[in-house]
């Protein structure tokens, strides 16, 4: 389901910010509102939640890095990541909280393991 309120937010708050011309101020806000509903504000690499990162197309994403990083800033995201969403850290072995720790730890061994297969040299 896509998201929509983002859209009506921004009308409502654009029509009532530019009082002086509120179709302007609603062209504006119904801008904005697209694209804060298309997530085009959303940090790409925040890290710092424990719910599972971005979709898995595009594992350089899911460690936080950009294509051009080095093996070696791969290797420290990739260490960072999994000892903060290691399943082991977050104590005990049932309920919410671990699921989501093993699908999140998963989520980035699998990143991890695509990028040096990518990178692997041929032959």
């Amino acid at each position: 389901m896509t998201r929509w309120y983002g859209k009506l937010l921004g009308v409502v708050l654009g029509m009532a910010l530019l009082r002086f011309n509120p179709l302007f101020g609603a062209l504006a806000g119904l801008l904005v509102g697209h694209a804060f509903d298309s997530g085009w504000f959303r940090r790409e690499g925040s890290k710092g939640r424990s719910a599972p990162g971005p979709s898995g197309d595009d594992p350089y994403a899911v460690l936080g890095v950009s294509e051009q990083a080095s093996d070696a800033e791969i290797e420290r995201a990739y260490r960072r990541l999994i000892s903060r969403h290691h399943p082991d850290r977050v104590g005990g072995d049932a309920g919410e909280p671990h699921r989501q720790a093993v699908a999140r730890a998963g989520e980035i061994n699998r990143a991890y393991k695509r990028i040096k297969t990518m990178r692997k040299p041929p032959g």
